[in-house]
């Protein structure tokens, strides 16, 4: 039955014992092919980037894969993390919708990054890994892994989008204070860097240019890894603790889902909250929700990109994923927010909307904002700049339930809080914040520069 009880808690023994693993239910998908022979690519091609127990997770068709205890212990520190039932949203919107928060702003790095960030790192330290290397956005993901360095303790080295390094100095300090050296990117260090910086000394940086930096950097030292913090297979899979608490804290409140709402730039958070949501659908045919990701207008992967298969960075150096993307060289507006800004998609993801059990809507940045405080005003989290796009579709849900005359049941997923992104909301308060649209221009000529697949 439906109360008025607000905060849903689980106890620290309902912590997840395993990971749900969506690709075993998900027949047809197609592999991961290795960059230089378009061939499906193998554990071996991975293992000299990744340890071997990630390699195989990141292959796997099994649907549960067990959670080590070394992790779960961590886990324990924060998880199982709240559901919260948005009363004040709902009377401030006046819907006759439920709407529920599974806030992930209770991890020590403020976001749900850490849940694989964690995971990466003890497989990392059981195979004797010493450093670990990779890139981030709005920092988010950097955050995380310098967090997860410092516990098991490996060295981290982040490779940080120069205009998100220097629009947001409080992520960057947040690394270093876990001890994680933090290199604004493009950068001299790499060649792929350089090369960049070659061409266009004023380059704000990309996701994709920060992660052919990291990629090359731990392949070419035998001690170091690289730590992906979305699009993967296996960092997907680590993050779907979190749709199987909601589930369970639904269950509680006598809930079912009608909506699950979540932001997308690579597909972690959506498929870390989505994916157990969809697993009875998937193997017994019952009753699925509607599946929602929000991702920003400026940089609109699922609802503007192609599908097909491409390089996971501007240097073409990872494997080819076949995924919604902008192209590997596509490089977007800098942008306050940050975040959410990678050129594709994650594959189990696209494959969730070519087979029409998600769906995409682009949001446009002050919009995404004034959700933001309009939430922060009404349930008291400032969230994280990322989070306001799904808080934007989620209020649009429930309005659109007041027009109707329906009363659904809203889940989202408020992926962190925003209390090193106050600089974004100081611009937006100031008005320096615009729309940028999609730059159409740019996305054609990156989409030109898509590799081509021979049979695919």
């Amino acid at each position: 039955m439906v109360t008025d009880q607000t905060c849903y808690l689980l106890d620290p023994e309902d912590l997840p014992r395993s990971w749900y693993n969506i690709a075993a239910d998900l027949p047809g998908l197609q592999p991961l092919l290795h960059p230089g022979t378009g061939e499906p690519l193998t554990v071996a091609d991975l293992t000299p980037i990744m340890p071997r127990a990630l390699a195989e997770q990141e292959l796997s068709r099994e649907r549960e894969i067990e959670i080590p205890e070394p992790v779960r212990a961590v886990y324990a520190r924060w998880r199982p993390s709240p559901l919260i039932r948005a009363h004040r949203l709902e009377r401030e919107l006046d819907t006759p919708a439920r709407i529920y928060y599974k806030y992930e702003g209770v991890s020590p790095a403020g976001s749900h990054k850490p849940n694989t960030a964690i995971a990466q790192a003890h497989y990392n330290r059981e195979a004797g890994t010493r450093r670990l290397v990779t890139e981030t956005g709005a920092g988010q993901w950097g955050s995380a892994l310098a967090l997860a360095g410092a516990l098991f303790g490996l060295d981290v080295r982040v490779f940080m989008v120069k205009v998100s390094y220097h629009h947001k100095p409080y992520r960057r300090l947040l690394m270093q204070s876990y001890g994680a050296q933090c290199v604004p990117s493009p950068s001299p260090e790499t060649k792929a860097g350089a090369a960049i910086l070659a061409e266009d000394p004023d380059c704000p940086g990309s996701l994709g240019i920060a992660t052919s930096e990291a990629v090359e950097v731990a392949a070419g030292d035998p001690e170091t890894m690289y730590a992906g913090g979305s699009v993967l297979n296996h960092v997907l899979l680590h993050q779907t603790v979190i749709g199987q608490e909601a589930m369970a804290q639904l269950d509680l409140a006598g809930e079912r889902a009608d909506v699950v709402i979540a932001c997308a730039g690579g597909g972690s958070n959506l498929g870390g909250l989505a994916f157990p949501f969809l697993r009875e659908h998937l193997t017994t045919g019952a009753r699925a929700p509607r599946i929602v990701a929000a991702e920003p207008a400026s940089c609109p992967t699922m609802t503007a990109g192609r599908l097909t298969y491409d390089f996971g960075d501007t240097a073409q150096l990872t494997p080819l994923l076949r995924m919604h993307t902008l192209g590997h060289s596509f490089v977007p507006p800098p942008m306050h927010a940050g975040g959410l800004r990678y050129h594709g998609m994650a594959p189990l993801v696209s494959a969730l909307l070519e087979r029409g059990l998600a769906e995409a809507v682009a949001v446009p940045q002050t919009a995404c904002f004034a959700a933001g405080l309009r939430f922060a005003r009404a349930e008291g989290i400032v969230p994280a700049p990322e989070s306001t796009h799904a808080i934007e579709v989620a209020m649009r849900e429930a309005l659109r339930c007041k027009r109707e005359g329906v009363a659904e049941t809203i889940v989202f997923g408020l992926s962190g809080h925003g209390h090193f992104d106050l600089s974004a909301y100081e611009a937006y308060l100031a008005g320096d914040l615009r729309d940028d649209g999609m730059d159409a221009e740019r996305v054609r000529a990156a989409l030109d520069r898509l590799p081509s697949v021979p049979g695919r």
